[in-house]
C-alpha cells in the first residue's frame, strides 16, 4: 500500500504535449481511474509513474520519496499491459514466477506465492499451459497474477479489459474491484470506457490534450461536470450550440419555446446546452408530467430498439432551424409522433 503524488508532470513529443502540467494524488489503498479520448495522455501518465517515460519536467513521489529518476525495476510498481505481454515460450507458472525470480525469491517461496495467487484468481490447473493454449479471459488473469504476485506498492492497469468480450469484461470488472479492495492495493486504472471507470473507481480523473480537467468521485464527475468537455464526454449526451442574448443585464438562451438562464461567464455568441439522453422524460404533446422544471416540444424523427429501452431522435421545434436531440425512453412512440421533452433543472448544464 502506498500514496502516489505527481507534481507538474510534463512530456513533449515535438509539438505534442502528451503531459502538460499533470498533478494528482492517489491515496493509499484507493483506485483512481483515468479516462479520456485517444491521445489525451492517459497511457503516458501511466508509463511515467512506472518509470518507462523520461519526463521533461515534474516530480513523482511514492510514500513521500522522490522516485522520478529511479529505474522501473526498483520502484516496486507493477504494470499490467494492454496486450498482456506474456512470454509465449514460457508456461503459465514461469510467466508468473518471472518477477519473483528477478527479486531473488527462492524456489519454495516462489511456489508458495504462485499457489496463493492462482487460488486468489481462480486459475488453478493452468500452470503447465502456454499462453497460446489459454482463452483471452485466462490470459488476462495470468497477466494480472504476474502483476500482483510480487506484492507491489502500486498497481498500474493499462486498458486491462479492452481485449475481452462484453460478458467477460463485465464479470471481471467486479472481480478486479473486489480484488483491489481485498488487497488494499493503490491502483491507477487507465481506460477509454467511461462506464467501466465510473463503476470500478473510488476517484475518476478526466484527461484531454495532456491535462487533467477534473478529478472527483464518480458521482461528482457525472452530476457536476466542471467543463463542457467533461459534460460532453461522460454519458450519452446532447450538446446543442446556440446563440444567446442579454436582457436587463441577464444572459439567456432559447431551446424551442423554452427559455434558459445562462451563467454570467458564458459567451452569448456561443452557448452550449448539455443534457443526457437518459435524464429526460417524454410524453405525447398534449400531456404533462409533473415534477419537471423544463419542457420543449419536438417530433420523433428516428427510432432504435435497444432491448431495454427505445432510443429516439427528436427534431426540436426551434426558431430558425431543426435541432436534433437523442432521448432514451421505455415508452413506445412512432416516427412522426408529436411529443414533449421534460427535464429537471439540475440535469441541464450550460457552458
Amino acid at each position: 500500500m502506498a500514496t502516489v503524488v505527481t507534481k507538474g508532470l510534463k512530456k513533449f513529443y515535438g509539438d505534442v504535449h502528451a503531459l502538460d502540467d499533470v498533478s494528482l494524488d492517489i491515496e493509499e489503498g484507493t483506485l483512481l481511474a483515468v479516462i479520456g479520448p485517444s491521445g489525451s495522455g492517459k497511457t503516458t501518465l501511466l508509463r511515467s509513474i512506472a518509470g518507462f517515460v523520461k519526463l521533461d519536467a515534474g516530480k513523482i513521489y511514492l510514500d513521500g520519496e522522490d522516485i522520478t529518476h529511479v529505474p522501473p525495476e526498483k520502484r516496486n510498481i507493477s504494470m499490467f499491459f494492454q496486450n498482456y505481454a506474456l512470454w509465449p515460450h514460457m508456461t503459465v507458472y514461469n510467466n508468473i514466477a518471472y518477477g519473483l525470480r528477478l527479486r531473488k525469491y527462492n524456489k519454495n517461496e516462489i511456489a508458495e506465492k504462485i499457489r496463493w495467487v492462482l487460488q486468489l484468481l481462480d486459475i488453478e490447473g493452468l500452470e503447465d499451459r502456454k499462453p497460446s493454449q489459454l482463452s483471452g479471459g485466462q490470459q488476462q488473469r495470468i497477466a494480472l497474477a504476474r502483476a500482483i504476485v510480487v506484492e507491489p506498492k502500486v498497481l498500474l492497469l493499462d486498458e486491462p479489459l479492452s481485449n475481452l468480450d462484453a460478458k467477460i469484461r463485465l464479470r471481471i470488472r467486479f472481480e478486479i474491484k473486489a480484488l483491489q479492495q481485498k488487497l488494499r492495493l493503490t491502483t491507477l486504472y487507465v481506460t477509454h470506457d467511461q462506464e467501466e471507470a465510473l463503476s470500478i473507481a473510488d476517484k475518476v480523473a478526466i484527461m484531454h490534450n495532456g491535462k487533467i480537467l477534473q478529478i472527483g468521485d464518480p458521482q461528482e464527475i457525472y452530476t457536476k461536470p466542471a467543463t463542457l468537455f467533461v459534460a460532453d464526454f461522460v454519458g450519452t449526451n446532447n450538446v446543442i450550440e446556440k446563440k444567446g442574448y442579454v436582457r436587463d443585464g441577464v444572459k439567456f438562451v432559447n431551446l424551442g419555446k423554452l427559455v434558459l438562464q445562462a451563467p454570467p461567464n458564458v459567451d452569448v455568441n456561443k452557448v452550449n446546452i448539455v443534457f443526457r439522453a437518459d435524464e429526460v422524460e417524454i410524453e405525447r404533446r398534449n400531456e404533462e408530467i409533473p415534477g419537471y422544471d423544463y419542457r420543449f416540444d419536438g417530433t420523433i424523427s428516428g427510432k432504435l430498439y435497444m432491448g431495454f429501452k427505445f432510443r429516439y431522435e427528436v427534431t426540436v421545434d426551434d426558431e430558425n432551424k431543426d435541432i436534433k436531440v437523442i432521448v432514451n425512453s421505455d415508452k413506445d412512440f412512432s416516427i412522426g409522433d408529436k411529443i414533449g421533452v421534460f427535464l429537471k433543472k439540475d440535469k441541464v448544464f450550460i457552458f
